[in-house]
């Protein structure tokens, strides 16, 4: 059982990292997949931190946790807010094209590690 949370963890963090990868290159330019992997991470830890603590709160919570997750990426890449927020944007897409392709051909269920909402 521990094993096999262990792959599906991992597998979505690399799912996740893909995002925000394709996410940096096309927004900032930046290529590299091993910095993605640990900003998707970091935002996975950071989102669920932040909704644990004000989560609760309606509206307002939930809008802080995706602050926070664009946060996570502003500090990790270069570029503006503007640029963060559009790179979690595409991430988020990028991510959920790739679960609805692996769910439709019956690999995966609908859930990624480092990309909030999916």
């Amino acid at each position: 059982m521990v094993v096999a949370s262990a792959i599906v963890f991992v597998t979505s963090l690399l799912i996740g990292a893909l995002g925000i990868y394709i996410g940096a290159r096309v927004i900032v330019g930046a290529g590299d997949y091993d910095h993605a992997i640990v900003t998707a991470l970091i935002g996975a830890v950071v989102w669920a931190v932040v909704g644990y603590l004000v989560g609760w709160v309606p509206l307002l919570g939930p809008l802080l946790a995706l602050l926070a997750y664009i946060a996570v990426i502003k500090f990790r890449y270069p570029g503006d807010w503007t640029a963060a927020a559009m790179i979690g944007l595409l991430a988020w897409v990028v991510v959920l094209a790739v679960l609805y392709a692996l769910a439709a051909v019956g690999i995966t269920g609908f859930e990624a590690v480092g990309v909030p909402g999916v």
